[in-house]
């Protein structure tokens, strides 16, 4: 699964942020929710949504500093005019991420599919999925309850194969055994 945060508009993908600037000359560092963070810089190009308009960004240059990846944007050349890009999010059009195999997901292919447990003989409604986290050691789904849910706690689901039996993009439902007192 690839990391970010709430990712989707319309066809395009957070993929990264740009969070501050480095040094006078244009800099701005680049946090990248990409799973082999090098890989932000293979989908390009690079979009920021400024007031509901994507804007394309052009990088003029980048390096991979001892904390990370910098860039610079054609046409930023003082630290004054990068502060204008910072807190930013990155964007790239879903069409340029690659095919997963097998059984991998994307984040966003996640987030709102229904949960259901099969548990202890019983199929129950859980909720959707509102979140993903990463924790270090595994992703995990943080489902809502809503609605016809059996309950609107908020629940944490390790995404494992413990946990996790089948995830089904067409019928929007992800197969989960998981206690529901949890």
């Amino acid at each position: 699964m690839m990391g970010s945060r709430d990712f989707i508009f319309g066809e395009k993908v957070v993929v990264g942020r740009l969070t501050s600037v480095f040094g006078v000359h244009g800099w701005i560092k680049v946090w990248s929710y990409t799973d082999i963070r090098e890989n932000i810089l293979t989908y390009r190009p690079w979009w920021v949504n400024s007031s509901g308009v994507f804007e394309e960004l052009l990088l003029d240059d980048w390096k991979w500093q001892r904390d990370g990846l910098i860039v610079r944007l054609e046409g930023v050349k003082n630290r004054e005019t990068a502060k204008n890009w910072c807190q930013k999010d990155i964007l790239v059009d879903l069409s340029r991420l690659p095919k997963l195999p097998g059984d991998s997901f994307y984040w966003h292919q996640l987030i709102g599919l229904g949960v259901f447990s099969e548990y202890e003989g019983e199929i129950l409604n859980l909720g959707r999925v509102s979140k993903i986290i990463e924790t270090g050691s595994n992703d995990v789904l943080i489902v809502s309850g809503e609605g016809d849910s059996i309950d609107s706690k908020e629940r944490l689901i390790p995404y494992v194969r413990q946990y996790v039996f089948s995830v089904d993009l067409q019928k929007q439902l992800i197969k989960v055994n998981w206690d529901p007192d949890f």
